[in-house]
């Protein structure tokens, strides 16, 4: 069994959400999704935002974040947001040949 429940794990998810707006997440498979790609990340060499990790699997890692608020899963209207905030930085800014970095991937597109 899982420990948080999937219900406590939601509620943490959607404390920010007022009363009236549409829930970050309604759905377990919410959970498991942004706890897998997150357990992913710790797999990449990503930081583990907890303490006392050692010897726990990057998954349970992943849910104890969730679990205590260290990581987020953003509403659809929050990605697209900052989606089109990157973008428009992107358009304004001037760059020169030497700031250019490489684009991080974590392998999925």
């Amino acid at each position: 069994m899982l420990h948080p429940s999937y219900a406590d794990l939601m509620k943490v998810v959607n404390s920010d959400v007022e009363e009236g707006d549409a829930p970050v997440v309604s759905s377990r498979y919410s959970i498991v999704m942004a706890t897998s790609k997150r357990a992913r990340q710790i797999i990449s060499g990503d930081e583990v935002l907890v303490e006392n990790y050692e010897g726990r699997k990057p998954l349970s890692a992943a849910i104890e974040e969730l679990n205590q608020a260290k990581i987020r899963i953003l509403s659809e209207d929050e990605v697209l947001s900052e989606y089109s905030e990157e973008n428009e930085a992107e358009d304004t800014d001037a760059v020169s040949e030497d700031s250019v970095e490489e684009p991080i991937s974590n392998g999925e597109e």
